[in-house]
């Protein structure tokens, strides 16, 4: 099995909402929804990693604000050690240029998405993190 290292991946905070982004078809984990990142590549730092990505899949600055707990996770051809950020828009809108769709939604409609496994234990410590608040 390949593991893939180190993935960053975006928890993008609006106006009480957060932005989910669906996996395109004909890729591994087709159509499942994820928190948008990628690969941090060697000699980035994870925050570095997470702004270009974003930049690339969405168009958007984002700012980290806060590290989550991360989740190594083993599908059925590769793993991954999957590292969460809470972000926050600084400049632009948006728009999903390597997603089939991205959607903005919050604690209750959540669990209608059909979640990549590796996201699950990341959205249930945010939303504890959330309702708590």
């Amino acid at each position: 099995m390949k593991n893939l290292g180190d993935v960053v991946c975006s928890i993008i905070e609006s106006n009480g909402m957060f932005l989910l982004a669906q996996r395109p078809g004909g890729k591994a984990l087709a159509l499942k929804w994820e928190f948008p990142g990628g690969k941090v590549k060697q000699g980035e730092s994870e925050k570095e990693a997470l702004k270009r990505e974003i930049k690339e899949e969405l168009g958007i600055d984002i700012e980290a604000t806060e590290r989550l707990t991360p989740n190594s996770h083993s599908y059925s051809s590769f793993s991954i050690n999957l590292i969460p950020y809470r972000c926050k828009i600084v400049k632009g809108k948006p728009y999903p240029m390597e997603h089939a769709n991205i959607a903005w939604v919050n604690a209750e409609s959540v669990n209608t998405y059909v979640m990549a496994e590796a996201d699950l234990p990341i959205l249930e410590e945010y939303l504890l993190r959330i309702l708590k608040k």
